[in-house]
């Protein structure tokens, strides 16, 4: 039986952030636990045969099965939809499951999908090669060529899909011209916004219909255990995405779901840290003359500076950089880091670096890594929450030991 904490919604929504982090959503049983309950069930005891059958109808407030929805579960998916400000959440197993479903239950056979290019590697699969079979179109686009946006609209054009920052390139994408235009074509706009965080940006304010996470990123952000979330309004949530889910079942174990409960605790403290080390690190290995070029979101030198920080309160804790060696160069670089971990997960607390042409987009063919600029010689970097003179003293003796250019000594 659950006990009342007095936690209704239109109290919580007045709370500041960091209070909504730590408490919101959160309810206790009759132990009194201050810490989140695990409810490790597959399913629920009824007090009568006549409860069973108003449960199931929709007459009796309580949980049937936890792939329906379970008690944890809904925890974490009441704080997510707090923090973004959404009016539904549900939680899934990965944030590439939460990518799927959003998006198979939006379409249909015969509907059209427009998406921006930059994607990440499974995304573009299920953009190009996943929807496909079951007689979706696709359409991609440069992210931030407003022509090419208006010119790729159909009438069957359903949705449009986006990531902002980009992975692994940190494109970035007007999110309220692409939301308004695709309502100008009756179609909904789905971002995934990974990169920035519910910390950093906040899509359904700037019009977008639903949200994707991977939690596995920073709300997990210790590198323990997967999950993911969609988010979006009631309707759209009960009419459309939720019989996907409640049929086809990816959802999210109670216990990661807990993990990521006890993340958004110090989500924002560890996201604001990772940006001001980001910055820093990204200052410094900008002084080394030897790298094509060091991208980051926060830096006047980025070329959509202005954008992303109309969108995002900071920078971000992600950073790209390029070696003109190719491969070789990259490869010797990333095994002379002695403190950053080579590893394709971003937004731990441990800094990670991977490249991503051999890992994380190994799988696009390679004239659309081209295109992308996804080259042999870029290297993508997530900044924890190390000391940022060890980080940096770190990418500088393995940019020595590559061969990477020479160091300023301004």
């Amino acid at each position: 039986m659950k006990k009342d904490t007095g936690q209704k919604r239109d109290v919580t929504s007045k709370w500041r952030l960091q209070t909504q982090l730590v408490r919101g959503g959160t309810w206790r049983s009759e132990m009194g636990e201050t810490s989140e309950a695990i409810f490790m069930t597959s399913g629920y005891a009824y007090d009568c045969a006549e409860d069973a059958a108003a449960r199931f109808a929709g007459d009796q407030e309580g949980y049937t099965y936890s792939r329906l929805r379970n008690p944890t579960a809904a925890m974490f998916e009441d704080r997510m939809a707090l923090i973004e400000g959404a009016e539904a959440a549900r939680s899934t197993a990965t944030g590439m499951a939460a990518v799927t479903a959003a998006m198979l239950s939006i379409v249909k056979a015969g509907d059209h999908v427009l998406s921006s290019r930059a994607l990440f590697g499974s995304c573009r699969y299920v953009i190009e090669t996943l929807m496909p079979k079951f007689g979706v179109d696709f359409t991609l686009v440069d992210g931030a060529d407003h022509d090419a946006w208006q010119a790729a609209f159909r009438p069957n054009t359903v949705a449009v899909f986006l990531e902002t920052p980009a992975n692994p390139t940190l494109d970035v994408v007007d999110i309220e011209f692409v939301s308004s235009l695709a309502h100008e074509n009756n179609a909904l706009v789905v971002v995934d916004n990974v990169f920035a965080t519910p910390v950093l940006q906040k899509p359904l304010e700037m019009g977008a219909d639903v949200v994707i996470y991977s939690a596995t990123k920073h709300i997990d952000g210790q590198g323990r255990c997967l999950g993911g979330c969609i988010l979006s309004t009631d309707a759209l949530m009960a009419e459309t995405i939720l019989p996907f889910l409640r049929n086809t079942g990816p959802n999210i174990s109670p216990f990661n779901a807990w993990v990521m409960l006890k993340g958004l605790e110090t989500l924002d403290m560890r996201v604001e840290r990772m940006c001001q080390n980001a910055a820093k690190v990204a200052d410094a290995l900008a002084e080394i003359k030897g790298f094509d070029f060091v991208k980051y979101p926060g830096r006047k030198d980025f070329t959509q500076h202005e954008l992303a920080m109309k969108q995002m309160s900071m920078g971000g804790s992600i950073l790209a950089l390029h070696v003109p060696g190719g491969r070789d160069q990259a490869f010797k670089f990333l095994n002379a880091l002695e403190i950053i971990d080579i590893s394709n997960n971003i937004g731990d607390a441990k800094s990670l670096m991977t490249h991503p042409a051999s890992t994380t987009h190994a799988s696009v063919a390679e004239t659309a890594r081209a295109e992308l600029g996804i080259t042999e010689g870029l290297l993508r970097l997530s900044v924890g929450l190390e000391h940022p003179d060890d980080l940096i003293e770190d990418l500088h003796k393995a940019a020595h030991m590559a061969n990477i250019g020479s160091q300023s000594q301004s």
